[in-house]
C-alpha cells in the first residue's frame, strides 16, 4: 500500500478524493487546497494524498524522485513507461479497494491529479472496473 497523508472528516466518511501529486512532488502537495475548496461545515469526504514511490527519472538525468512512472522523453507520446504506469494504476487500485472496504463505495470516489498525477488519474479511472464519481486532471496530457 503506497504511504498517504489522510485528512478524515468530522462525520464518517461518505465520499473520498484520492489525490496524485506532480512529477518531484509528494502527498503534502495539495494538502492546502482542502480548505480552499469551501466544504461544508460538517462535510464527510475523506482526503487520501498518496506519495509516489522514488525512482530514477531518466529525463532528469537519472536523478532519483517521487513520480507515478518514468519519463525519458519530452515528447509525451514516444517511449513512455508503460509497465510504471501500469504499476502505479494498481497501487491506486488498492487504494480505492481500501476506501471501498472503509465503506466508500466506487460511485463515491473521485481520483484526481496534477501532471503525471492527472494522467495517472485518468488512466486508472477509465479502467477502473466499476464508475467512479469522476476524474479531474489539472495541466496533464
Amino acid at each position: 500500500m503506497l504511504p498517504c497523508v489522510e485528512l478524515e472528516p468530522a462525520l464518517p466518511a461518505t465520499a473520498s478524493v484520492i489525490w496524485l501529486h506532480g512529477l518531484g512532488a509528494d502527498g503534502h502537495d495539495f494538502e492546502p487546497v482542502v480548505p480552499a475548496l469551501g466544504l461544508p461545515r460538517g462535510h464527510a469526504v475523506r482526503f487520501v494524498f498518496p506519495h509516489a514511490p522514488v525512482r530514477p527519472v531518466a529525463l532528469n538525468g537519472g536523478a532519483k524522485m517521487r513520480a507515478w512512472f518514468d519519463l525519458s522523453n519530452p515528447d509525451l507520446g514516444v517511449g513512455q513507461d508503460l509497465a510504471g504506469l501500469r504499476a502505479s494504476s494498481a497501487a491506486v487500485e488498492a487504494l480505492v479497494e481500501r476506501e471501498n472496504a472503509r465503506g466508500v463505495p466506487s460511485p463515491r470516489i473521485v481520483l484526481a491529479g496534477f501532471s503525471q498525477g492527472g494522467a495517472l488519474a485518468v488512466y486508472t479511472a477509465l479502467r477502473h472496473a466499476q464508475p467512479l464519481a469522476g476524474a479531474i486532471a489539472l495541466s496533464t496530457w
